[in-house]
């Protein structure tokens, strides 16, 4: 079964970052791939830095590995940022198979609850 992640207007997804060395492989329509970072990410959706900027609209197919499994979903990419010569190209996700989302959900809990922790309470 799939899960297809719906933004919720009135809350934001989480989103965090999984470190500076988290791979990922964007594959498009006609087959042509682009490798890159994932900056961040959330149940959502993420930011990636590439090469080379993607067209805004595009349905590609996106995949990396995390320390809670591997994540592999189709998604849509969003308008490109151009920030000193790196391209950030912000995508949201449209279909996860469950399995994906578990992983993903998984990670995103972990990583926000540590970061909470590490911060401390709030006075």
């Amino acid at each position: 079964m799939s899960h297809f992640p719906q933004p919720n207007s009135k809350h934001r997804a989480s989103r965090v970052r999984l470190g500076d060395s988290v791979s990922v492989l964007v594959q498009q329509q006609d087959g042509r791939r682009a490798s890159g970072k994932l900056q961040s990410v959330s149940v959502t959706g993420g930011l990636l830095r590439l090469a080379r900027a993607m067209d805004a609209g595009d349905f590609v197919e996106v995949a990396f590995e995390t320390q809670s499994g591997k994540v592999h979903g189709m998604a849509e990419m969003l308008g490109p940022l151009n920030l000193n010569g790196c391209v950030l190209q912000p995508f949201r996700f449209i279909a996860l198979a469950d399995e994906d989302h578990h992983t993903l959900r998984n990670i995103v809990d972990l990583i926000s609850d540590r970061d909470s922790i590490m911060a401390g309470p709030r006075l």
